[in-house]
């Protein structure tokens, strides 16, 4: 059997990481647009993370179920009991 490489290791890890932590909060940001997304952990599918989407750049694009592929996924905090919580982006409106 072969070795698992560096890379096959890290997201071994990774989806299992998140696996076990479905249903809490997760911010998750990547590289390429909409580069950042929080939301509820709803399961982890192969690679995938699927993401049930409270807030991200694009007001038009929340409130709904992204797949999210772990090699995307650049930065990531998830909601744990005793950590900081994840702050609310959401526009309220005003002058700034």
């Amino acid at each position: 059997m072969k070795a698992l490489s560096s890379n096959e290791r890290h997201e071994e890890g990774l989806i299992q990481f998140v696996s076990e932590h479905a249903g809490a909060k997760m911010l998750a940001m990547t590289s390429s647009f909409p580069y950042f997304f929080i939301g509820r952990i709803i399961k982890v599918m192969d690679d995938y993370v699927i993401l049930s989407v409270e807030t991200t750049n694009v007001a038009e694009l929340e409130n709904r179920e992204w797949h999210l592929h772990i090699h995307d996924i650049e930065v990531f905090y998830i909601e744990r009991d005793g950590w900081p919580a994840i702050p609310d982006l959401k526009e309220t409106g005003g002058d700034g």
